[in-house]
């Protein structure tokens, strides 16, 4: 996973509530415990810190990516392996961050809008769907389908152990995909 003494930038991109930063997280387990030195940027996180204030247009949404990207480029120039969770909706935002990023791997975490629905703790998609929430995502905002990620999850048809096996064997840090899910334990 590393790039020319760069860390890996692993940019989880999907609706709310598609997984993104459960996966992730699963993920940032399995590699510390091969030893590798590696950090978790939550989307949800990083607006109440280095986002603070930013709204959801547009170009606030793109301003909060820019951060990212920045906070990503400064671990992963370190040999970190950064994973970021982020929705970034718009394309521009993920081309955007691929060219700012050596070693950026696009993960498309998709899930049915309605599966996100149902796993909505936080209730944000009836405030949306009432109009308490304007501009959210799947919803008032658009997200646009990353056309050509390098990997593509489907949390509402994969667990959770097949999606990180997938994202480890892509990464060349596990058996090939065949043989881990294939396992009759």
């Amino acid at each position: 996973m590393n790039n020319n003494g760069h860390g890996s930038v692993l940019w989880f991109t999907g609706l709310s509530g598609a997984g993104k930063t459960t996966t992730a997280k699963f993920l940032e387990e399995k590699l510390r415990k091969q030893g590798r030195r590696v950090e978790l940027l939550d989307g949800d996180e990083l607006r109440d810190t280095i986002c603070k204030g930013l709204g959801f247009s547009r170009e606030e949404r793109f301003e909060n990516i820019k951060r990212v990207t920045y906070l990503a480029r400064l671990l992963s120039r370190n040999g970190v392996d950064v994973l970021v969770s982020a929705i970034t909706p718009y394309t521009e935002m993920r081309e955007h961050a691929r060219a700012q990023l050596p070693g950026y791997v696009e993960i498309y975490v998709k899930c049915p809008l309605h599966v996100c629905e149902m796993r909505d703790v936080k209730g944000l998609y009836a405030k949306a769907r009432s109009g308490a929430i304007t501009q959210f995502t799947g919803i008032s905002d658009s997200y646009d389908e990353p056309s050509n990620p390098d990997i593509t999850l489907c949390t509402s048809t994969a667990t959770l152990e097949q999606n990180g096996d997938t994202i480890l064997a892509w990464l060349g840090h596990a058996a090939p995909l065949e043989k881990s899910t294939s396992r009759r334990d």
